[in-house]
Formats: structure tokens, C-alpha cells, sequence
């Protein structure tokens, strides 16, 4: 009965996790890694096709990012995750295989010229339609049993629509555990979804930790603030643009903006569009606006049973082709702009940013976490210039956080999930947070009487018998890494070392099964012979 930690360990993307109990193997989220933690996408730390099933907590592409790309490496199994997250992914899946796409494409045009290999995408959109065929759409507390020996069910996180924190209970020698993987704990008091729910028990907690450090800055309204700062950037001639995520936070400014034009807060222009310049964003819109019964908050659902959607309002365009999104910057009304990547690392948000950074008169508002490594920290952090499409850009502009406004629970959000729980778990796994607040989190929960973990790249633990078999790979360590193969051109085509910790724990496990094999039929024998055998010859 092991645990394996194969993503947003000691870091905040890339969440994947697996769940190994008499040979069956789980994987819980496969996600993007991105900005300072990104290390190799294209490399899976375990092998696709032996991957019995995947649960899924939501559809935010750092927890889903990498499906299509196992699915291309050979799984098959079956994909849980809840009704309004299989919706979401459909739509988010496909974006992200047209951006793979488009980025290969882009780079052979230039690699070509220079004589650099073809350059191929992560995975394409043949590939997502594939794993939407395994997507199989489940309610929150229904109690699903995906395979012998394992069963779980979705508990509302409050983090995104349709987002769930995972009870798992595995079963192994006459042995129940019952482990909890809370995905992302959403904050107090979001419009349209509902607040986290609460977990009373778990012999083993997997928590995330994002905001671990600190509060966030609560003011006393934040609309009046949000209306405050539009109707100061409008009234200079100016463009508030918002990078934000397409899927969740940009459904929420939505309703936010709704409430300022109908509180005719906004002055100066009382009547000034806004563009979601995104056509991702306005797929998931309309999601937002379909039965929400069993996912939105009891304020939503009173809306639309009045008739009227949370989302909608008078001077709101979606815009979809390339054109529309270009004309944006070629016309003068001050205006709201709202683009994806809410890290500003892709997407159309970066020809905006190019457009308006080095106006005085506009604001960048961030509306959500920023990663290390990506601009929009730069950004936050105040950084002076920035390079855009080869071009340097002066920041002149107003940046703003507005840090309330974020989909995760802050640290008193944190501290009053896991003290939900009747009696405190064997041991708290610690994950998706930046590495110092990862220690930070876990040194608060010591000292309140919890046992807690936090896992590094590929830990491995026993959850039976309550003990680490693998302390894996610093995250520190594979970056220094990294940086250092960047460094020397002629390493980089080595193995960096996590990649050999890897072969060595799969020559551990080949040796487990040959032990556990013992006894067993001479014909499986021999053919698990031959197998070895002909991957011995081919890399020797």
C-alpha cells in the first residue's frame, strides 16, 4: 500500500500523485507543471499503461493538464471526476492541445531555418478526443468502487465548479486505510460556488498549501474596491486589463462586474465594455450559465430562479477570432479587458500586456496566484522592463493585486479545514505550495499536534505500516540541475539524475515482482523471462 508523489511536491503545479495496493495502480491528478516549476512535461515519472485508473479533483489544467499525454503513452482506464469538472475539462483539454499545437508549430517554422530536430507537440487534439472517452462523470458523496480493493467519493472543495477534495479508502492483507486528497481548498465567500466542505476523518491527508504563509488581504468590500480602481483607470482615458484563468476566475469578475453595473459604482464611464478576450473563457461562461443545481451557491440559484444570469450584463463581448482580439488594441474607449494565461505566460493576454504596460494612465489587475518563474510574478515584484514578442517593453503602468479575490483558502482557510478532522491523522502530507511554505505550513501544524510529511519529487510511502521507503529528489536539487545542463549543452542530452532515481526504483520494483512471482505457472514464467531478457539485450 504505497503512496508516490510525482508532482506539487515542495512546488504548486503539476499535481499528480499515485495510489499503489496489490499491484493496481491510481493516479490522482496529472497536471501541467508550469513557470519555475516546470522540469519536463513531456516526461511521465511512472508508465501510462500500467495506470489501473485516474481520479481527477478538478479541471484546472495544472491537475489535468497532462491526461491526454498518458493516454498518448498508452492508458486506457477509466477517469473519474464529477459531472461539472467533466464538462469543464472537455473545453480545457482542447485548448490546451490547440496551444501545443500552434506552439510546435511555431517553433519548427523557426527551427527549420536554423537546422534544429522537428519539434513535436506534447500531445494533439487527437489525442484529447481519445481521453474524453474515459472521462465517466460522478456526483459529490456518491460512493464509487473502481476496482477491487479500492473505493472513494468527491467532497465539494469549493475551489472551481465541480471541484472536489478525494476520499480514498484502500484495502490490502485485511488492512483499511482511509487517505483524503483535499485538491484545491477554495476560499470563503466566492459568488457562485459554494463553500469547502468539511472532512471529519482520515488516517492520511493529502493537503494542499498554496497559501500557507499568510492571510489574504481582506478589505471591506471588494467590489467598491474593484468599481474604485475601474472608475479612476476609465476616467484618465486608461485600460484595465485582467489576466485571468478562462476557467473559474474569469466567470467571477463576471459576476463582481454585474454588481458594479448594476450599483452604478463607476462614474466616469458608466456604460464601458468589457472584453473577455478569450475563447476558452467564453465556452466555460456558458457552462456557468447551465444547471448549476448540486454546485452553485444558494445566492446563484436564488438569481437565476428570478430570471436572471449571474454572469450576464449590458456592454459584455466575447470575443473569439484573432481580429476581434487584435481590433481591441487598435480602438481608443477606455475599457475592461479580461485575457488568459492568468500567469500571462501564453495566450493573448501577452499582446495586451504589450499594448497597455507602458501606459501610465492603465492597470494590470492580477485576481489570482502568480507561480514563481512566470511573468506575472515579475510583475507583482516590480519589475522595471519586460520582452514581449522581441520587443522591450517599459512597465509604466498600475499593478495591482487584488489577492482576495483568490480561489484558495488562505492560512486561517487552511488551519480550519484540517482542524475539521474529529481525530488528527496518522500523518499530513504537505504539497502544492512553493518550498519554503510548504516547511512553513507544516512547522504550524506541528506545533498544533499533527504529524506531518513534506513529500519531495518522487517520495514514496508506506501508508500500511506508517513509514517512508523513498525520500525522492529535493526540488532544489533537480533545478540545480537543470540550470547546470543549460549551462553545459553537451550534458543536456544526459539523463539529468531524478531521471536515473527513476530506473533505479523501476529495477527495485522488477525485482519485488520477480519475488512475488514466485511459485507461479511456468508458462507466465518464462514469457516474464523473455520480456526481461529482450530489455536487457536491447540496452546493452
Amino acid at each position: 500500500m504505497k503512496l508516490s508523489f510525482y508532482g506539487a511536491a515542495r512546488e504548486v503545479t503539476g499535481s499528480c500523485y499515485q495510489i499503489e495496493t496489490n499491484n493496481k495502480h491510481l493516479i490522482i491528478d496529472c497536471g501541467l507543471q508550469q513557470g519555475h516549476d516546470e522540469k519536463n512535461n513531456q516526461m511521465l515519472p511512472f508508465s501510462a499503461n500500467s495506470i489501473d485508473a485516474v481520479i481527477l479533483t478538478h479541471a484546472h489544467i495544472d491537475h489535468s493538464g497532462r491526461l491526454p499525454l498518458m493516454v498518448k503513452n498508452g492508458f486506457s482506464g477509466k477517469i473519474y471526476a464529477t459531472e461539472k469538472t467533466c464538462e469543464l475539462i472537455t473545453i480545457m483539454l482542447r485548448d490546451s492541445a490547440h496551444i501545443q499545437e500552434m506552439d510546435a508549430e511555431f517553433d519548427n517554422r523557426k527551427g527549420k531555418r536554423a537546422g534544429k530536430d522537428l519539434a513535436v507537440p506534447l500531445y494533439t487534439m487527437d489525442d484529447v478526443e481519445e481521453t474524453l472517452q474515459f472521462l465517466v462523470p460522478c456526483t459529490y458523496e456518491q460512493e464509487i468502487t473502481p476496482m477491487d480493493d479500492f473505493r472513494f467519493k468527491f467532497t465539494d472543495a469549493g475551489h472551481l465548479l465541480g471541484s472536489a477534495s478525494v476520499h480514498l479508502w484502500l484495502t490490502e492483507n485485511s488492512i483499511t486505510k482511509k487517505i483524503v486528497f483535499s485538491g484545491d481548498i477554495g476560499n470563503i465567500g466566492q459568488p457562485i460556488i459554494r463553500d469547502p466542505q468539511y472532512i471529519k476523518d482520515a488516517d492520511y491527508v493529502v493537503m494542499e498549501s498554496t497559501y500557507g504563509d499568510r492571510d489574504h488581504e481582506h478589505s471591506g468590500d471588494y467590489v467598491e474596491d474593484l468599481a474604485k480602481l475601474i472608475d479612476e483607470t476609465l476616467g484618465k482615458g486608461g485600460n484595465v486589463v485582467i489576466p485571468s484563468f478562462a476557467i473559474g476566475r474569469t466567470q467571477e469578475l463576471l459576476y463582481f462586474i454585474r454588481e458594479i453595473k448594476e450599483r452604478n459604482l463607476v462614474k466616469s464611464v458608466p456604460h464601458f465594455p468589457v472584453y473577455v478576450d478569450s475563447p476558452l473563457a467564453g465556452l466555460a461562461t456558458k457552462i456557468y450559465d447551465g444547471d448549476l443545481r448540486g454546485y452553485a451557491d444558494e445566492e446563484t440559484l436564488e438569481l437565476f430562479r428570478r430570471g436572471f444570469n449571474p454572469t450576464e450584463f449590458e456592454g459584455l463581448r466575447i470575443t473569439e477570432s484573432t481580429e476581434e482580439s487584435k481590433m481591441l488594441n487598435e480602438d481608443t474607449v477606455p475599457k475592461i479587458i479580461i485575457s488568459s494565461s492568468g500567469m500571462c505566460d501564453a495566450g493573448r493576454i501577452r499582446h495586451h500586456l504589450k499594448h497597455n504596460l507602458w501606459r501610465s494612465e492603465c492597470a494590470i489587475v492580477f485576481v489570482g496566484y502568480q507561480a514563481n518563474g512566470t511573468l506575472g510574478r515579475m510583475l507583482l515584484e516590480g519589475i522595471k522592463k519586460v520582452k514581449l514578442f522581441g520587443e522591450e517593453i517599459v512597465v509604466a503602468a498600475k499593478i495591482v493585486s487584488f489577492r482576495g479575490l483568490s480561489a484558495h483558502a488562505d492560512r486561517t482557510g487552511l488551519l480550519k479545514w484540517i482542524h475539521s478532522y474529529e481525530i488528527i491523522p496518522q500523518k499530513v502530507f504537505i504539497v502544492h505550495g512553493d518550498a519554503a511554505i510548504c516547511d512553513i505550513f507544516a512547522e504550524t501544524l506541528n506545533q498544533e499536534n499533527f504529524k506531518t510529511v513534506t513529500p519531495n519529487f518522487e517520495t514514496v510511502y508506506d501508508l500500511a505500516n506508517d513509514k517512508m521507503i523513498n525520500e525522492g529528489i529535493r526540488i532544489e536539487t533537480i533545478r540545480a540541475e537543470i540550470v547546470q545542463a543549460q549551462l553545459e549543452p553537451t550534458a543536456y542530452t544526459q539523463q539529468i539524475s531524478y531521471a536515473y532515481t527513476r530506473l533505479l526504483e523501476a529495477g527495485d520494483q522488477l525485482s519485488s515482482l520477480i519475488k512475488r512471482n514466485k511459485g507461479g505457472a511456468n508458462r507466465d514464467l518464462a514469457k516474464l523471462t523473455e520480456q526481461i531478457v529482450a530489455i536487457i539485450q536491447k540496452w546493452q
